[in-house]
């Protein structure tokens, strides 16, 4: 393998690696965060955040992420979205509020002006 190739490929190792990093600059702890920390949370505003909470509250602590799919307003597709971004132990890190893409929706039946 040539000094070139060398490079190219340790090049490409690293950026494989860093790639998950870029995707999230932490968690959120949904057992110890506040509601200001699960606002950080892609589609978590004040009204959730404070579900989650009282969730909390009654139940106890959350003993995997998937658990968080029973606080009302969050299905089992939020909860799955949410899962790069959230966990049940150590600190909360995340740091900003995270912003994600929609996908777009499908185009509607409309019918077509008429000329």
């Amino acid at each position: 393998m040539s000094k070139h190739t060398r490079w190219i490929a340790a090049l490409c190792l690293l950026t494989a690696l860093a790639l998950p990093a870029l995707a999230a600059d932490g968690k959120v702890n949904i057992n110890t965060a506040t509601a200001q920390q699960l606002q950080m949370l892609p589609g978590v505003g004040p009204s959730l955040a404070t579900r989650i909470l009282e969730y909390r509250k009654a139940n106890g602590d959350f003993k995997s992420v998937e658990q968080l799919a029973l606080v009302r307003g969050i299905g089992e597709k939020k909860c799955e979205a949410l899962k790069p971004y959230i966990g049940v132990s150590g600190e909360t890190t995340l740091a900003a509020k995270v912003h994600t893409t929609r996908h777009a929706a499908a185009p509607s039946a409309s019918p077509k002006a008429s000329n």
